[in-house]
This record gives C-alpha cells, sequence and structure tokens, in this order.
C-alpha cells in the first residue's frame, strides 16, 4: 500500500486517516504520536515549549499542541480507549538550558499531564538523554522508527556555550532609544536571577561602544532609533561581530516584512513591543522576555557576508 509522507516541522501537527508515513526530526523538542487502534489511523505533533502566549504560533507551545492533537483525533473517533501514546525527544541537547530550564524535562511532563488528563494510554516512551531523535510514524500499522542522530558541529558549539554560561548569569545588553522602554525591560529581565542586565544604550553607536567594552552574550535591540536604525545595526553586527539578537519593536508585527527582514539577517528572535504590554505591569514583559533571552543565549550565531546581508 503506498504511503503519503508527511514530514512535521516545529509548530506542526499532522493527523489523516490515509495511510501514511509521517517524520519528524526532535532535540529537545517533543513528539506525540497518537494512534487509533480500532480505526487504524494516527497523528503527530512537534512542540518546542511547554507553554507560552504567543497566539499566533501555539502549535510550538506543549499545552495547545496536545490540545489540538487530541482534540483532532477525537473529532474522528471521540472514544479515548481506543488510543494509544508515543512519547519522543525532550533530549538534553543544550546543557544550560537543561540546567537552569530544562526545556526538555518540561516538554516531556507537559504531554503526559495532557495524556493522563484525557485517558490515553502511554504504551511507549523514548525521551531524554544527549542525542537528537529522528521519528518515523506509520499512522496505519501504529509502528514508530526511531534513530539516534549524532551531535552536529552547531550543537556541540552551542554546548561549549552553554558550558561557559552555566555557571554564571547571562549577560544581556538593551538598546533602545526610549528611556522608560529601557528601565521596563531592565527590571523585568531583573526579575529572573539567571539574567544580568550589563549595559543599556539609546542608539547604534553607543550600543557599539558597549558591546566591544561588555561582550554581552545576546542583544535586545529596537529597529526605530535616530542616527542609525536597528537593521542597518543588525546587519553590521552579522558581518563584523554576531551575537544572539532579539529584536523588540513596534515595528516588528507578525506576518510584517520587518520582521521577516529582522529574521532573515539573523535576529534569533523577534517581539512585538505590544505583546509584552510594556504599560502594564512587569508580569507579561517578564514572563515572555525573559525565556527568550535564555533560548537566545544558546543560540549559534555565524557570521555573514556583507553580500549575504546587503540586499535584504
Amino acid at each position: 500500500m503506498e504511503k503519503k509522507k508527511i514530514f512535521v516541522l516545529p509548530g506542526e501537527i499532522a493527523v489523516t486517516r490515509q495511510p501514511a508515513l509521517i517524520g519528524t526530526l526532535l532535540g529537545s523538542c517533543v513528539a506525540v504520536c497518537l494512534y487509533n487502534r480500532k480505526l487504524k489511523f494516527g497523528g503527530m505533533n512537534h512542540y518546542l515549549l511547554p507553554s507560552g502566549t504567543d497566539r499566533t504560533s501555539v502549535g510550538k507551545f506543549g499545552d495547545k499542541a496536545m490540545d489540538k492533537l487530541i482534540g483532532a483525533m477525537l473529532k474522528i473517533d471521540p472514544e479515548p480507549r481506543n488510543l494509544e501514546a508515543k512519547i519522543y525527544g525532550g533530549g538534553k541537547v543544550v546543557s544550560h538550558l537543561a540546567s537552569s530550564f530544562d526545556v526538555g524535562e518540561k516538554n516531556v511532563a507537559i504531554a503526559v499531564a495532557k495524556l493522563k488528563e484525557n485517558n490515553i494510554s502511554i504504551v511507549k516512551r523514548e525521551v531524554r538523554g544527549e542525542q537528537g531523535r529522528k521519528i518515523l510514524f506509520n499512522n496505519y500499522t501504529g509502528e514508530v522508527e526511531l534513530r539516534m542522530v549524532e551531535k552536529s558541529e552547531v550543537t556541540l558549539q552551542a554546548e561549549a556555550k552553554s558550558k561557559d554560561l552555566a555557571g554564571r548569569k547571562i549577560r544581556t545588553l538593551i538598546v533602545d532609544d526610549s528611556s522608560t522602554v529601557r528601565t521596563i525591560l531592565r527590571k523585568a529581565l531583573q526579575q529572573d536571577d539567571q539574567i544580568e542586565v550589563v549595559g543599556e544604550a539609546e542608539d547604534a553607536f553607543e550600543a557599539r561602544k558597549l558591546i566591544l567594552e561588555l561582550d554581552p552574550d545576546v542583544i535586545t535591540l529596537d529597529i526605530i532609533m535616530p542616527k542609525l536604525d536597528g537593521v542597518s545595526f543588525l546587519k553590521k553586527l552579522m558581518v563584523h561581530y554576531p551575537k544572539p539578537v532579539i529584536i523588540v519593536s513596534s515595528v516588528a508585527q507578525k506576518g510584517s516584512r520587518m520582521r521577516m527582514r529582522a529574521q532573515e539577517i539573523g535576529a534569533v528572535d523577534v517581539v512585538d513591543k505590544e505583546d509584552l504590554k510594556l504599560y502594564q505591569g512587569l508580569d507579561t514583559v517578564t514572563r515572555i522576555l525573559t525565556q527568550k533571552v535564555k533560548m537566545a543565549s544558546t543560540a549559534h550565531v555565524g557570521r555573514k557576508e556583507v553580500g549575504d546581508v546587503a540586499s535584504i
């Protein structure tokens, strides 16, 4: 029987009644394979974090991704006892995250909790460890082919970086022309005892000086600034002094060309200031931004050539 082939990317979910081979590649992410023994069909999700508030990317978060996968399966057959689950991933592939935030362990825990909440039996767990996994789920038979993946050079570099960070705080530089915004971001980030704000800059030229002096691990960068805008500065950084940069700007909304440009140039993440609710207390800023800084701190950022970013 010819089977459709589906590759599930991070944040995606695939459920089909047609015989299919559903595959994905996992590190600290988790994928859950749900199989209906009675009707012989199944589906898979692939999520990055246990929970989050980004409504446009619910598939990235375990609580939402599990609800969506389970809901899609039960919509076809509302009897949960016909379902069985296999959980994969949650590897300790980045040691700093594993020790301080432990995203892999939390990803596995949310899958287990959601399955128990819905009375779905867990028949297999292939989780944790220090290697990635490649899985191929036959949704007609329920069988899963698993292959362990050796660490890439990028992963090894990230681990070395993580070990360096493990014994100290994440040194963060805030770049924004608004002193009010800088103060809010500083207070929010310093709520977390794993993050240290080592400096603030109101424009790109001051930021350049502080980057050379302070060598921060992560930079938060506004786009609309005097003298030199954030996108132009990001290009210079990626060519001459690549660092993990989180764009924090009101002109980089989800789906916007500006957001796509920033990501293409090399920003590891982009945050719309509106989502932070900057002037409504520190809770939202702290919850969203501290997590992103921790994730960014272990990102591998490669140097770009001038020609790579010139036309972006």
